[in-house]
């Protein structure tokens, strides 16, 4: 269907000569806006992880196991994995439904995608199992509304590049239109204080208004960063990395931000910022010595500051959620 046409929904049959009965999937991280691309940009990344098992069912229910006693909702609508399958099992003609269980290893309120995680791995999962009978882009239109039980607002910046791997640019929403990005291989170093950051939260806080110049200023960055993406220019992925709108204001809720920056930027990073909502921080450098000292300024500020923290040296993930076992 043309991205640029009205959604329309197809009700889709399980495709019976390639159905299997049960899968496990390893969904990925992500880090959303890329510093100026507010809902718009999002990469996926090779760690963290959540394990997902789903089990496909003969009737038209969705049932929800924590693994390890993380208190995760078990009705499905109230569930980031679970919406987006009701969704989905709404859309099918034929009776199915699944059972999930969920190895929670990205902590929600991380910053780093942890409700994409659930969403997009679940849908990945279910349509695998069916037979493939979704496309990708249906695959992130169900994914969303794991986002909204999230945070009270469909995005695409993080289920996107979970599903469809790398670095996606979401040009609409209505209707969905998902552009794959090329980039070089850069590495990634993240560190999680500690502290919880709500997304809906964080997206209360933000301007309701922005000044002409701003806005101006924010697109040049945006416009630069994809170019830098697709050309392989790292000095214009640097330049691009900056954000006038969002993260003067996000940023107050994480201690240590302006520091963390500054100093990784000293150490040789291109740049970076906040993850999704915060409040873990990410930096993008050109080889895996910078990123491990990138990692290590993080952690000499965190310590100083007394504050607990996670820390990942990680590459990008150029294929999503992936498929473990049939």
């Amino acid at each position: 269907m043309n991205p640029h046409q009205a959604e329309t929904k197809i009700k889709r049959t399980a495709n019976a000569l390639a159905i299997n009965t049960k899968v496990s999937v390893l969904a990925p991280g992500t880090v959303a806006n890329l510093v100026c691309g507010f809902d718009i940009l999002g990469m996926c990344l090779n760690e963290p992880n959540d394990l997902m098992e789903i089990t496909l069912l003969d009737e038209k229910k969705v049932i929800i196991h924590s693994a390890d006693g993380y208190p995760l909702p078990t009705d499905p609508a109230q569930n980031t994995a679970g919406a987006p399958l009701v969704e989905m099992i709404n859309e099918l003609d034929t009776p199915r439904g699944f059972e999930i269980t969920i190895h929670k290893h990205i902590k929600p309120g991380s910053g780093i995608g942890s409700s994409a995680a659930s969403a997009a791995g679940a849908v990945v999962a279910a349509n695998h199992l069916l037979g493939n009978v979704f496309s990708k882009r249906d695959l992130v239109r169900f994914a969303m509304f794991g986002e909204k039980v999230a945070s009270g607002v469909k995005h695409a910046d993080n289920v996107a590049p979970c599903i469809y791997g790398g670095i996606t640019l979401i040009r609409s929403i209505h209707p969905l239109d998902i552009i794959s990005i090329p980039c070089p291989s850069l590495y990634v170093t993240i560190v999680h204080p500690q502290i919880e950051v709500r997304t809906k939260d964080a997206r209360q806080i933000l301007r309701k208004e922005v000044l002409l110049k701003d806005a101006i200023r924010q697109w040049g960055n945006i416009a630069g960063l994809v170019a830098g993406f697709m050309q392989g220019d790292l000095d214009l992925i640097g330049r691009s990395l900056e954000d006038v709108i969002i993260e003067p204001v996000r940023s107050i809720l994480i201690p240590g931000f302006d520091e963390v920056k500054y100093r990784c930027k000293e150490e040789g990073a291109l740049g970076g910022g906040i993850s999704g909502s915060g409040p873990s921080i990410f930096m993008l450098s050109r080889d895996e010595n910078t990123a491990i000292k990138v990692e290590k300024v993080m952690q000499e500020i965190y310590n100083r500051i007394g504050l607990e923290y996670h820390t990942h040296v990680t590459t990008i993930n150029t294929t999503g959620v992936k498929i473990l076992q049939d």
